[in-house]
């Protein structure tokens, strides 16, 4: 061999050597590495730990195929990725398919469409311009999931009401982890954990309640909790979350002290209240009024730091109420008619519980303010429009004051908060007061930090509809008389996760995506510029090269001929 070429030689075996070395050390240990700003292919422990309780294989379609949008193609490559990484993850087998419902034959391709429709996924039609016209087509932007025992189907393209297309789309793929993990989680969950619905104080019929216990049992085992079989307050702690949910009698001492020192052991409480009692059979014709009447729950949520007031919202974002307008034949005929006491809230915080929700109809809600309380931190979650108004007690409530248009300039009021979260350091309500004689003063707790406290001026918030024509309650969002479905359900179930475990999968939800635009004014003045510099100097760089080298190979035979 000669010297010359001995270095490059063992210059290539030495690469070769490391290659294989890298390769053996590779499949020995594997490791990866995000060196994203955003942590975009990183999994929070929550979702490790689910990836971990998988106990069979997993099969995932997703339903987003064919010809996109470049909109939509990075929608579709950012649900691939997060199931890719749930793959590298993942001890046991995940199978990723595409799969087109509109490709199936008809008849199967009804029966699936159902079938997601059941889930949530219903179709949109995709708008976009090629070739100067603008064509339509149906997608079904979502997944299903199949275990062994379960099939299941996520609705994964979400906004909230406002957002433009790019920041629903950018808002979705920050969601998708959260998505796809609380789906696994459903699948493969065996021992759910307990939530308890208070009755006994005239809280909901059990049609009405529906929806709150519908929803709520895809996660958790839910029960009815009469308080006048609780005898102490440890009968109350297998629960992780206790619900007070409309009631319609006054709390007396002995229910107040339970509550309180439920929430004094770590428990985590929501309060779903109406401050106002409202008849709507007595708003036809002259009206009826609405008036405060006493819940027993003022001292305990003024002692936590809220204090629901005695008033109503009206709202230009509203919904309808169907009302009697004649009978045709021997059947009442209902109209829905426009309703500002049905606010349709759709201003969200920036906190897991509300990220990316919807619409939420409150009907007949109260305002909120929040006192003094130390060590409690009050996050408000919800809030009106822009163009709300208080009405203080009494309020006059009547179909007839809805039959012309709503003075528009009298709803000066916005952005008023309709649900609160309290954290924090939460001090007892019987502190340096007598506890209740029947149980025992040794065992009472004065302060407590482990437990949450959500608070709502409104009980139809979590009020299933019941179809006047089935006569059956509806799941939480949906109304016999609107065709937009609310996401009533949706904030529930987040509300009570987030109570449950807020350092669980709903922590996914804090992930945010930077959405990084091009500066078009930049773009159509440097466009020459960057054609240039993209297209012609690769070409005059290469042609620079190919003179170079003919230059100095010309010299050297020169000089040897010399």
């Amino acid at each position: 061999m000669d010297r010359k070429q001995r270095p490059i030689v063992l210059g290539i075996l030495f690469l070769i050597l490391l290659w294989l070395g890298l390769w053996g050390l590779g499949s020995w240990w594997q490791f990866r590495m995000d060196l994203t700003e955003e942590g975009r292919y990183s999994l929070s422990d929550a979702t490790r730990d689910v990836l971990a309780n998988m106990d069979g294989p997993l099969e995932v379609e997703i339903l987003l195929d064919g010809d996109l949008p470049a909109g939509m193609k990075r929608f579709q490559k950012g649900i691939e990725e997060t199931l890719t990484t749930f793959q590298n993850y993942s001890n046991e087998e995940i199978t990723i398919r595409y799969q087109d419902p509109l490709k199936m034959d008809s008849e199967s391709r009804e029966a699936f469409i159902l079938d997601l429709a059941a889930y949530g996924i219903n179709p949109t039609n995709l708008y976009s311009t090629q070739n100067g016209a603008q064509t339509s087509r149906m997608i079904f932007p979502g997944i299903v999931l199949r275990s062994q025992d379960y099939e299941l189907g996520v609705l994964l393209l979400k906004g909230e009401m406002g957002m433009r297309p790019d920041e629903i789309l950018n808002l979705s793929i920050e969601n998708l982890e959260f998505e796809i993990s609380q789906a696994l989680q459903r699948l493969y969950t065996k021992n759910k954990k307990a939530v308890g619905i208070i009755i006994g104080q005239g809280e909901m019929a059990e049609d009405n309640g529906f929806g709150m216990v519908e929803a709520l049992n895809e996660d958790y085992e839910v029960y009815k909790v009469p308080f006048d079989q609780a005898e102490e307050v440890a009968d109350l702690l297998t629960f992780e979350t206790l619900l007070v949910a409309g009631p319609q009698e006054a709390y007396e001492e002995r229910e107040q002290y339970l509550l309180d020192q439920y929430l004094m052991h770590g428990g985590n409480l929501v309060f779903f209240v109406d401050q106002m009692a409202v008849n709507l059979e007595e708003a036809a014709g002259e009206g009826t009024v609405a008036m405060p009447f006493d819940t027993g729950l003022d001292g305990l949520l003024f002692r936590y730091g809220i204090r629901i007031n005695r008033d109503l919202i009206q709202d230009l974002t509203f919904g309808y109420h169907p009302v009697v307008s004649g009978d045709f034949g021997n059947q009442s005929q209902l109209v829905p008619l426009p309703w500002p006491f049905y606010v349709q809230a759709g201003k969200m915080a920036n906190h897991p519980i509300t990220k990316g929700l919807d619409q939420v109809q409150f009907r007949f809600v109260s305002t909120m303010d929040t006192v003094k309380a130390e060590g409690v931190t009050k996050t408000p979650l919800i809030f009106s429009s822009n163009f709300s108004k208080k009405l203080s007690a009494p309020v006059r409530v009547a179909f007839e004051d809805m039959a012309g248009e709503p003075e528009v300039e009298s709803f000066t009021s916005g952005n008023l908060p309709l649900v609160y979260l309290l954290e924090g350091n939460f001090t007892s309500y019987f502190k340096n007061r007598f506890v209740p004689d029947e149980f025992d003063a040794s065992s009472f707790i004065p302060e407590g930090n482990a437990g949450r406290v959500l608070v709502a001026g409104d009980a139809d918030l979590v009020k299933s509809w019941v179809d006047p024509s089935e006569k059956e309650p509806l799941p939480l969002g949906m109304s016999p008389f609107a065709e937009n479905q609310t996401a009533n359900r949706e904030f529930l179930q987040n509300a009570v996760n987030f109570l449950v475990d807020p350092e669980g999968i709903m922590a996914t939800k804090r992930k945010q995506f930077q959405i990084r635009p091009l500066n078009k004014v930049k773009v159509n003045r440097q466009k020459s510029v960057w054609q240039v510099i993209n297209i012609a100097f690769p070409v005059l760089l290469v042609l620079l090269i190919g003179w170079v080298q003919y230059f100095f190979k010309k010299r050297k035979y020169e000089r040897k001929h010399v």
